[in-house]
């Protein structure tokens, strides 16, 4: 085969391990290399401000300069706060895992456009939503969200996101690292980041990530 090519030895293309993503044991989502030497963890919030500017700056350099060169794996964890933030948080699930790294960073970037929104409906409906139980409580808010609008572009029908809502499963893996997050890590806030399995202390942002992200790949 080598002498009927030419002579020409042919060379696996490099991973695209941005595209790359696999589900954690804890019901997570990795993105990257699952042998990377540094593994980074984020407990993020949908509707913490704080974790929509930290997506706004890292989103770009964290896959370009560290997860694309295999060295660095990110994965994406819920501390659920409040009901608006349990919703996004299934929402982001829709559609498989393929989709749920950009559906996560569509949510975080149009939070001021569906907060308010739900922030409005539960207000006048928050007697109704007390008897409901999630499965039908959970597709109206998400339809009073405007997450329907906002994630039909990417793929996700209304019909779908609906099914998203009622999942049973999903609910539970998110009350599972929302319990992880404060009751196992104690973690002080969202984002909170685990390298390497430690915590991190005082670094909720790009600026002061980047450098232990630094570190943790110089250490042998």
């Amino acid at each position: 085969l080598f002498a009927a090519l030419g002579g020409v030895a042919l060379v696996a293309a490099a991973p695209n391990w941005v595209a790359m993503v696999t589900p954690s044991a804890i019901g997570g989502h990795v993105m990257g290399n699952p042998k990377a030497k540094v593994k980074l963890i984020e407990y993020l919030s949908y509707t913490c401000g704080h974790c929509a500017h930290f997506s706004a700056d890292s989103s770009v350099p964290l896959k370009k300069a560290y997860v694309a060169s295999g060295n660095v794996s990110v994965e994406f964890r819920n501390a659920v706060l409040n009901q608006l933030d349990f919703t996004a948080a299934l929402a982001a699930r829709c559609g498989g895992a393929g989709k749920f790294f950009g559906n996560t960073e569509l949510l975080l970037a149009q939070q001021r456009v569906w907060a308010p929104k739900g922030q409005a409906y539960v207000q006048a409906n928050i007697e109704k939503l007390k008897t409901q139980s999630p499965q039908v409580a959970l597709p109206q808010l998400a339809r009073a969200m405007g997450l329907d609008a906002l994630l039909k572009p990417r793929g996700i029908t209304p019909a779908q996101l609906d099914v998203c809502m009622k999942d049973k499963a999903a609910q539970q893996k998110i009350v599972a690292m929302t319990n992880d997050a404060l009751e196992t890590r104690k973690i002080e806030g969202t984002p909170s980041f685990v390298i390497n399995g430690q915590l991190q202390a005082s670094t909720s942002d790009w600026s002061t990530l980047e450098p232990k992200i630094k570190a943790a790949l110089a250490a042998k």
